[in-house]
């Protein structure tokens, strides 16, 4: 039996988040706001934290800050029982953080000063230690440095070579972010970013098409998410489905992917069929868009299997 039922590798952060934003202040002025909170995000983070909260024996493997933002990430990882033995600390490093203005309908314009996302690096001599697990992810294919330069493949094969399911989420803005992200796919189980993401690195604005594109650059099968316009499914032996989003209230679509990421590892720990694991995926992800702050509106697993049982879904 695996060690662990989910290992999240890659990009995790600090967010500072207020709502609702509407406008810059001008100048020195002041705009008040209702709500200010702090959360653990990124595509590493956000769904270790989801993933724990419904159960899973979870490990963070990422690297932080010797600052109060990466105090405050191991803290939060610590309470929701994530085992942090692989979290990397360094002098000199920077927690990756945010500043995110949300707005009324959920969209949300951030800053964020990079940080030590890029710095840290799994050693050869620490691969076992943490390819022992039933799901390995890993979220930020593209913002990882010092792991993008062939390491994360690496880690990818000895997490398939052990028995693991892999996923993987990316951050991508255009077709220069292709090349860290083709040579994990031979490697990865399901390929899971955005739509947007996923037409920045091939140019194909259909999901059909874009989902044949990574099945042929080498992952097993492609789960888009579409936002509020739900997910496409397309594997490599034929099957293809589209499901619609849960109907929600959105407060914040910080984090969405990412804890449909969590959910969907859910589902396959649990034995699900795909077509269920993608349906507990977008229920964490609709949970998730109802808080304000990644994993907010995720409280655990009998409430989210509740919810995807019994919520009303989008024409």
């Amino acid at each position: 039996m695996a060690k662990f039922d989910y290992v999240s590798m890659g990009f995790y952060t600090f967010d500072c988040l207020g709502w609702p934003f509407e406008s810059v202040p001008a100048k020195g002025g002041t705009t008040f706001i209702d709500e200010l909170t702090l959360a653990v995000s990124g595509a590493g983070g956000t769904a270790a934290i989801a993933a724990a909260k419904m159960g899973l024996q979870t490990c963070a493997v990422t690297g932080l800050g010797q600052d109060l933002m990466g105090d405050w990430v191991m803290q939060r990882l610590t309470h929701f029982g994530v085992d942090t033995s692989m979290v990397q600390r360094e002098a000199g490093w920077r927690t990756s953080s945010s500043i995110v203005t949300t707005r009324r309908d959920g969209s949300r314009p951030a800053l964020h000063m990079k940080g030590a996302t890029a710095d840290f690096f799994v050693g050869d001599d620490e691969i076992a230690r943490i390819v022992d697990t039933t799901v390995f992810h890993v979220g930020g294919v593209g913002i990882m440095a010092a792991m993008d330069k062939g390491q994360t493949a690496k880690v990818m094969r000895a997490a398939q070579a052990r028995g693991a399911k892999t996923t993987v989420d990316v951050f991508a803005t255009s077709p220069a972010d292709l090349p860290a992200i083709a040579q994990v796919l031979p490697h990865t189980d399901y390929f899971m970013p955005s739509i947007e993401e996923a037409e920045a690195l091939c140019g194909f604005a259909k999901p059909a098409d874009a989902a044949q594109f990574f099945i042929d650059q080498g992952t097993k099968a492609c789960v888009l998410t579409l936002g509020g316009g739900g997910v496409y499914y397309h594997d490599a032996k034929g099957l293809a489905f589209y499901q619609p989003a849960f109907a929600v209230e959105v407060k914040c679509s910080c984090g969405c992917g990412d804890a449909f990421n969590a959910g969907f590892a859910v589902g396959l720990v649990k034995g699900f069929d795909v077509q269920t694991c993608v349906s507990m995926g977008q229920a964490t992800a609709a949970l998730n868009a109802t808080g304000l702050g990644s994993q907010a509106g995720v409280v655990d697993f009998e409430t989210t299997l509740r919810f995807m049982k019994s919520q009303s879904r989008k024409p």
